[in-house]
């Protein structure tokens, strides 16, 4: 098994983990400040592994440019996470995870439009089904 298949299947299956414990977790609690203590969890363990790999590298020695796309994909992700835990405080899990998984519509679009890449009949009735998937549990 490719190894992008095993981070992309983790990763599915700790989003799904993320949402269940989440929705229980915001249950009391303000969604924003739910957010800011999942970031600090987030930001402790990636330190951790950081040191335990060590891969931490000075800052001068990155590039300008990464350095701005990870600020704006930061910016873009805290923005998804406040509307995402918010969502998840109003409303059902079971409602509001699909919606939010109409980003891999969007990545499809989204990796057209900006990093050339082409579109299959695959990604195309992918995105599709997708969509039709997220408005009908939506409903």
């Amino acid at each position: 098994m490719n190894a992008w298949l095993v981070f992309a299947l983790g990763s599915a299956f700790f989003a799904a983990l993320t949402a269940i414990l989440g929705k229980i977790g915001v249950h009391d609690i303000n969604s924003n400040l739910a957010t800011f203590i999942r970031t600090i969890v987030i930001l402790v363990m990636t330190a951790g592994i950081l040191s335990l790999r060590h891969e931490w590298r000075p800052p001068e020695s990155l590039s300008r440019f990464s350095l701005l796309m990870l600020v704006l994909s930061g910016v873009a992700t805290g923005l998804s996470w406040l509307c995402y835990w918010r969502a998840m405080q109003l409303g059902p899990a079971s409602r509001v995870a699909p919606i939010d998984k109409l980003s891999v519509v969007l990545v499809i679009v989204f990796s057209l439009a900006f990093l050339g890449e082409t579109l299959t009949w695959k990604a195309a009735a992918g995105g599709l089904l997708i969509t039709a998937g997220a408005v009908l549990l939506a409903l």
